[in-house]
C-alpha cells in the first residue's frame, strides 16, 4: 500500500482460496475466542479506511470534515494515533503516517479525490493484521457503500482480527445487500459493530465516530462513560459489543 507519504499495506501477497469446511472452522475458533479489552492508559491507535472509489463521490466532501471531528472526543483520554487508509482506482491502496492532531488529518483527507475502481476491503484488513501484529491496534474503522470481492476472504481476514482483539466499526453509506451482510460479518467476527448511514444523517455519523474514538482512546470503560454522556450512539456500539 502506497501513501501519502507511504507505505505497503502487509506484504501485499493475495492469499489461497479457502475451502468452505476452513472457512467455517476458523470461525468457530474466532467465535470461542475471550474478548480482548483495551488497556487503559498511553495513547490508542485507530486506523479508519475508507472506500474512496467513485460512489462516494457525491459526499466525500462532507463526510471528510465529520471523519475529523472524531479527536475532538477523545480530549483527557490519553490521546489517540490514527492511521488514515484508503483505495480507489485500479488498486491503488495507500496508508499515511499515525497521525495525533485533526488539522493534520484533515489535510490528509483532503488530498484524497474519489477515483472509480473496484473495493479492496480485503486488502484493507491485511495491512491492519500486519499493523497490530507490530504494535496493538486498538479499533479499525471501516467506511464505504459497496462490495465486489470473496465474502469467505474478507471474513478471514476479519476473523484473523477479532483473534488479535481489534474489532471492526464497518459503517455503510446506503443500503447495498451484499455489501450489509459483508459489514455485518466483519463487525461481528471481531466484537465490533455496524451501523448503516446516508446523507441525512451525518449528526449519527459524526456522534458513532466519535464513540469509536472514545473507545480505541479508554478502552470499553471510557465508552460506557462517554455513554452516559452523549447518549444514543454510544449505547447502540455497546449493545453490539457484548
Amino acid at each position: 500500500m502506497d501513501r501519502p507519504g507511504s507505505k505497503p499495506p502487509g506484504n501485499g501477497a493475495v492469499p489461497a482460496k479457502s475451502s468452505g469446511q476452513d472457512v467455517d472452522a476458523f470461525l468457530r475458533q474466532v467465535a470461542l475466542s475471550p474478548r480482548v479489552d483495551v488497556p487503559q492508559g498511553g495513547r490508542g491507535r485507530l486506523v479508519f479506511a475508507m472506500d474512496a472509489t467513485a460512489s462516494r463521490r457525491p459526499t466525500w466532501d462532507e463526510a471528510q470534515g465529520i471523519q475529523a471531528d472524531m479527536f475532538q472526543a477523545t480530549a483527557g483520554l490519553g490521546g489517540l494515533d490514527i492511521q488514515l487508509v484508503f483505495f480507489r482506482g485500479q488498486g491503488e491502496c495507500r496508508a499515511s503516517g499515525w497521525v495525533s492532531e485533526t488539522r493534520t488529518l484533515l489535510r490528509l483527507m483532503r488530498q484524497v479525490e474519489c477515483v472509480g475502481g473496484y473495493t479492496q476491503i480485503e486488502r484493507v484488513l491485511r495491512h491492519t493484521l500486519a499493523e497490530a501484529r507490530e504494535q496493538k491496534v486498538n479499533a479499525l474503522v471501516y467506511v464505504g457503500d459497496c462490495m465486489e470481492e470473496d465474502a469467505d476472504e474478507v471474513a478471514m481476514r476479519a476473523g484473523e482480527l477479532g483473534l488479535l482483539g481489534v474489532p471492526i466499526f464497518a459503517f455503510q453509506e446506503g443500503e447495498e445487500p451484499l455489501a450489509q451482510a459483508c459489514f455485518r460479518d466483519m463487525a461481528r467476527l471481531t466484537r465490533g459493530a455496524y451501523c448503516a448511514f446516508d446523507r441525512s444523517s451525518a449528526a449519527k455519523l459524526r456522534d458513532l465516530l466519535s464513540a469509536v474514538a472514545v473507545y480505541a482512546a479508554g478502552g470499553i470503560r471510557a465508552l460506557e462513560d462517554y455513554a452516559r454522556q452523549s447518549g444514543e450512539a454510544a449505547r447502540l456500539l455497546i449493545g453490539q459489543m457484548r
